[in-house]
């Protein structure tokens, strides 16, 4: 197919623009600049854990009352009086959350599970929708992203030049190391952003058979049983809700109930 005839073509993907080996040696940047950012969003998600603990431990530390200061004023006398002080706590709580949120958004951009209103994108052709990736993560989603992280690096600078502490005589120090994770968060959403430019562009104008696996759009001949790369529900009208959703559950997990 032509490459003029393949650019008038709502669902093909692909024009010639580039030859096979440099779409290749893009598609391998853009495996690359992906699993950096997985691997970033995939430890990030281990505050998790902290977080919880340190949240489940000051609820239940406060709820002893006048008990929660008396132990504290005896731990004083051992030096691990801070740990049963609430503003630390609830400080600590604070940093586990921004750095979770900030270390996972560049993942959530990669796995394609942030928050979209696709009530038009959804309508469109796949090179539209390339197209909408490609001039969205251009002119949006990379310079915005750019400009915050640049203002962050600024404020983590300056807040280790002064060595920033808590508002709190009893909340935690070197609020810089807090600001600093924000900033890599932010840098690593730009690395996200990349990855995703990368893959509308080598849709648009890599040759026509390339394949690689996508992250924000699927190639045409997969749409129908996927969306957005995740299986995509068949609802059976012709029988009860409760039918319909054993015959989902047999198809998931198999007769034996075990997963296939």
């Amino acid at each position: 197919m032509a490459s003029d005839e393949v650019l008038t073509r709502g669902d093909e993907a692909g024009a010639n623009f580039l030859n096979q080996d440099v779409a290749n040696a893009l598609i391998q940047v853009v495996y690359k600049i992906r699993g950096l950012v997985d691997f970033a969003g995939r430890w990030a998600s281990l505050l998790f854990v902290p977080m919880i603990l340190i949240t489940v431990y000051d609820v239940c530390l406060r709820k002893t009352g006048k008990l929660q200061i008396d132990i504290k004023y005896w731990a004083e006398d051992y030096g691990f009086g801070q740990i049963f002080e609430s503003t630390l706590l609830q400080e600590s709580e604070w940093h586990c959350h921004t750095a979770l949120f900030a270390l996972v958004l560049g993942f959530g951009v990669i796995w394609n599970t942030q928050v979209r209103v696709d009530v038009v994108r959804e309508h469109l052709k796949f090179r539209r929708k390339a197209w909408l990736e490609l001039l969205g993560a251009t002119f949006f989603m990379i310079p915005y992203t750019v400009v915050v992280c640049y203002f962050a690096a600024i404020f983590a600078y300056e807040s280790w030049e002064i060595m920033e502490i808590s508002a709190s005589q009893v909340g935690l120090p070197y609020r810089y190391i807090i600001k600093s994770i924000l900033t890599l968060g932010l840098f690593v959403a730009i690395l996200a952003g990349i990855a995703v430019w990368l893959q509308s562009f080598l849709a648009l104008f890599a040759p026509p058979g390339t394949r690689f696996e996508l992250m924000t759009l699927e190639w045409p001949e997969n749409e129908g049983d996927t969306i957005e790369g995740k299986e995509r529900m068949n609802v059976d009208l012709t029988v009860s809700v409760e039918e319909d959703l054993g015959k989902q559950t047999e198809q998931i997990l198999g007769a034996d109930g075990k997963k296939k």
